[in-house]
């Protein structure tokens, strides 16, 4: 079995979520013994495992499909998450809809993030299988670490007792920027930093505004930072923060579980069945619960989830997906499907 993992776009979106589970797929595949191409002109696979959805990833399905090869396409994008994001994407919103549509339905499977974006799937009309796969985590490279922590507090030039809120993610309104950014004008005794970027004519004008200067000075906008500084700040913050409004999974929210940080998310639907308010991660509806929420975990006034948010990571590991994926790989090549083979992960 051979699998041809196919991404476009790499420099436009490689930083992305969607840019990082490419990565994650390529190590799940090797940690399950899964030979892997990542070259499109290739032949010599049997099934075609496509991530993305330009005009590319449309042709080189189109040219599996005629070649007789099995197609798996990764929906890790919805309707709903486009919106409130670039440029008129609230407009083109239903265009982008129709379009992934179009390509998820050439598929004979479908992998998606979680159930919720399954459940979103199946809303569009689409009848083959789907299973819902987390986008994984490499544990190893978010285990708490103090030398990483130490260079994210001297990067950011932060005191021992300077309490930090992190968030990551891109510049989107849907992402709950303007919500961050009014928090912390509320609460200036603390640092919040959002790690992120996108080019900057891609966004609109009111989300420019704030990252380019209508922001307190307790808020820093350090851009796309990877490597010790941002696995540091994952573990060496005094919080987490992500006040999306949507999600297909949220990579990051995984990343900062990894990092056994303390966790404060939106109350969304995303999270059913794996996180849960007071469980693993704590759970805000608007900004009042959360400055609230805010002040009690850095000041560590409820009960500290991380351990319990580790495990929620650890069920999600490099090697528990790459065992996932081998299964629908195997149950795509016996077409027609045998539901028992896959119904653990398509459930």
């Amino acid at each position: 079995m051979k699998i041809l993992l196919y991404f476009e776009g790499q420099n436009v979106i490689g930083r992305s979520g969607i840019g990082r589970a490419l990565s994650h797929q390529k190590r799940a595949l090797a940690s399950a013994g899964i030979e892997y191409t990542l070259d499109p002109n290739a032949t010599d696979y049997d099934i075609l495992h496509i991530n993305t959805y330009g005009l590319k990833s449309y042709h080189l399905a189109r040219k599996a499909k005629k070649m007789g090869k099995k197609v798996i396409y990764h929906a890790h994008s919805t309707e709903e998450d486009f919106r409130n994001s670039f440029v008129g994407s609230n407009q083109l919103a239903p265009l982008v809809k129709k379009w992934l549509v179009g390509l998820y339905g050439m598929a004979d499977h479908l992998i998606t993030p979680t159930p919720y974006s399954k459940k979103l799937l199946r809303n569009y009309g689409l009848r083959q299988p789907i299973a819902a796969i987390s986008n994984g985590i490499d544990l190893k490279r978010y285990y708490p670490d103090e030398y990483k922590e130490a260079a994210f507090r001297k990067h950011f030039h932060l005191s021992e007792t300077q309490k930090v809120v992190i968030c990551v993610g891109l510049f989107f309104e849907r992402k709950g920027i303007i919500d961050f950014v009014e928090i912390a004008k509320k609460m200036p005794e603390y640092t919040f930093i959002w790690f992120g970027a996108v080019p900057m004519l891609s966004i609109p004008a009111n989300i420019r505004r704030i990252v380019k200067k209508d922001h307190p000075a307790n808020v820093l906008f350090p851009g796309y930072i990877n490597g010790d500084l941002i696995e540091g700040a994952y573990s060496g913050a005094d919080l987490f923060f992500f006040p999306s409004y949507e999600e297909t999974e949220g990579i990051v929210v995984l990343e900062a579980l990894a990092s056994q940080q303390q966790v404060l998310l939106r109350n969304i639907p995303v999270y059913q069945g794996w996180m849960q308010d007071q469980q693993n991660c704590y759970m805000g509806n608007n900004n009042q619960e959360f400055k609230e929420l805010i002040r009690q975990l850095v000041n560590h006034r409820l009960p500290n989830l991380t351990l319990a948010g580790f495990k929620t990571a650890q069920a999600k590991s490099i090697t528990e997906i790459g065992q996932e994926l081998k299964t629908v790989y195997q149950a795509v090549l016996q077409l027609p499907y045998d539901h028992q083979i896959y119904s653990k992960v398509t459930k």
